[in-house]
């Protein structure tokens, strides 16, 4: 989907395109909503957007995207995998150790979940299955959807008022920050691990 068409729908939907595609970005398939974010800060700079409700409309539609991805988990997730997992190699030992893991690691995994595409999606469906209290679940998804959206959104629109940027570039500066991203958590993952063996 190009700029222009995004931009169209934008015009005759108005902001309702925006909670749209970031609450099926959350709730559906992997996509790169980092670029999308990044857009409307670009697009806001150039007076196309109100940046005040293009914000609004980006953190409900991941937010509330999370808590409907965790309401499925809860309540449809467990009893799908507990009669199907067997099919497809998630044993009930497997489960019990994933599961160990996740709710370990679980306020890291759902804030910084927000930047890896994949794990946003999976991350909400995963806390309902295994039970994460829904009290937690709202807070640290609140405080990951905030640490998400607003910057990408107000780096756009920086970006836009200190270099003349292309919109239909847009896409791929989006993706080369997720890459710079991955590389950063991969670096600290390995100095972490090099730091771990060496003690």
């Amino acid at each position: 989907m190009n700029v222009e068409t995004i931009i169209n729908y934008i015009n005759i939907y108005g902001y309702l395109v925006i909670f749209l595609f970031l609450f099926f970005g959350i709730v559906g398939i992997p996509a790169p909503e980092e670029s999308l974010l990044f857009l409307i800060g670009v697009l806001s700079y150039h007076h196309k957007l109100s940046i005040g409700l293009a914000i609004l409309s980006s953190i409900l539609g991941a937010f509330i995207g999370m808590q409907t991805a965790y309401l499925i988990g809860k309540y449809a997730g467990s009893p799908f995998i507990k009669k199907f997992g067997k099919y497809v190699g998630i044993s009930d030992d497997r489960w019990e150790k994933v599961s160990r893991i996740y709710t370990k690691n679980v306020r890291k995994t759902i804030v910084i979940g927000f930047y890896l595409p994949g794990i946003r999606q999976i991350s909400p469906y995963f806390a309902g299955i295994t039970n994460i209290p829904f009290r937690m679940f709202f807070l640290f998804s609140l405080l990951g959807t905030l640490l998400w959206t607003i910057p990408f959104i107000v780096g756009g629109y920086y970006a836009g008022k200190v270099f003349h940027i292309n919109p239909d570039y847009i896409p791929y500066l989006g993706m080369v920050f997720f890459i710079l991203f991955l590389l950063f958590v991969i670096r600290k993952y390995i100095k972490r691990k090099k730091t771990a063996s060496a003690e």
